[in-house]
């Protein structure tokens, strides 16, 4: 009897080793994509609301202007947020694509809310929306694609 329990624990030890590299080579991979994609992200909503400020579109909220490493920074924060959820829904979500696009839409929707309730003109309000938009469109898909359908 305790030939074959032992037995069964060494096989239990190399399955459990076995699929171990498998999940943190994935979680590796979808880190990777989220930061990458949220750099790229942060790159284009910074150069949005840049070029937004040179065309005379003033990015303030209660008179205060809004300093543009502010974008980048919260963009990555972002796409941190969309990786702990790719990595998450990918461990236990039965359909981890659909449950990461459903969710970060649905979160994308939500994150226009204080836009518009914002106290600020309306050329702000819309760039910054639009800077949301250009987020989630860069990140979302790059971490979708990579989910398991």
């Amino acid at each position: 009897m305790s030939t074959t329990f032992a037995t069964t624990t060494e096989a239990t030890a190399v399955t459990t080793t076995a699929e171990a590299p498998a999940r943190s080579t994935r979680a590796r991979a979808y880190w990777a994509a989220g930061l990458v994609s949220g750099a790229v992200a942060a790159v284009a909503t910074t150069a949005v609301a840049g070029i937004a400020r040179a065309a005379g579109v003033p990015l303030a909220i209660d008179g205060e202007q809004i300093p543009l490493f502010a974008f980048g920074q919260l963009t990555l924060m972002g796409a941190v947020i969309g990786t702990v959820l790719a990595v998450s829904f990918a461990k236990w979500a039965r359909r981890p694509r659909r449950t990461f696009v459903v969710t970060t839409v649905a979160l994308t929707a939500v994150s226009l809310v204080p836009d518009v309730l914002a106290d600020a003109g309306t050329g702000s309000k819309l760039v910054l929306m639009f800077t949301h938009l250009v987020a989630a469109t860069i990140v979302v898909p790059t971490l979708a694609k990579r989910l398991p359908a």
